[in-house]
């Protein structure tokens, strides 16, 4: 298997070692100084790549997936911003035929996060008594306030049937690697639930996870999918 790495900063150099720790040959990196107006993606560079893995910025993310998708090649975006051109994107990966993983977030411990965050929703959705916050801090270079993990754990409690007001804020300070935090408050007492990431490796770990499970099938999956079978 052979992969490209679209968007080479310190994501993208966690991905290559998580890469190579798994046999896997990095083909291609892709950076602003090789690919800042998408000189990158081109037949030749990309040919023998099974999977491309995008860890870039928000700005060039979907022009990325619309032309990787234009060569065949299968996709795995970890790049957050875009998200308000998803349904686009989904056309795309469906029109090219090509398969392609999306996830604000490669971490297996965020991911069951989103499921408890879920199911605390749907609980206390009946109960009016309950309102809730959503807060987050990540380093200061992270590009997008709020981060996509915490627009997905918003969406997460809504399609849970929690419709009422969430109190959302969030801080950019120092190297971070992420902390996100839902919380529950009433007259009685309080539920907070957290996850804390201890470093970025974990994200690199599971963006090469799923590179590895869409090589060679079609379609559009959240990681989600791949870890619980959602």
């Amino acid at each position: 298997m052979k992969i490209a790495i679209v968007g080479y900063g310190k994501m993208g150099h966690m991905v290559e070692v998580a890469a190579q720790q798994r046999g896997i040959e990095v083909g291609l990196r892709l950076d602003e100084l090789n690919n800042a107006h998408y000189e990158g993606i081109t037949a030749k560079n990309f040919s023998g790549i099974d999977v491309a893995i995008d860890f870039s910025i928000p700005s060039a993310a979907v022009q990325n997936i619309v032309r990787i998708a234009s060569l065949g090649v299968n996709l795995v975006v970890g790049t957050t911003g875009w998200q308000d051109q998803m349904e686009h994107v989904k056309s795309v990966v469906a029109g090219r035929e090509i398969g392609m993983v999306w996830s604000p977030n490669y971490s297996v411990g965020v991911n069951a996060f989103f499921h408890i965050v879920s199911e605390a929703a749907k609980l206390l959705s009946t109960e009016p008594a309950y309102e809730a916050w959503a807060w987050e801090i990540h380093h200061s270079a992270k590009k997008d306030a709020p981060s996509g993990t915490m627009l997905k754990l918003i969406e997460e409690m809504k399609q849970a049937g929690y419709h009422r007001n969430i109190d959302v804020a969030s801080n950019r300070a120092g190297a971070i690697a992420g902390t996100h935090e839902i919380g529950f408050d009433s007259p009685a007492d309080t539920i907070t639930l957290r996850h804390t990431a201890r470093s970025r490796e974990g994200f690199a770990q599971g963006a090469v996870k799923a590179a590895e499970w869409i090589n060679g099938k079609k379609g559009f999956y959240e990681f989600a999918d791949i870890l619980f079978g959602k």
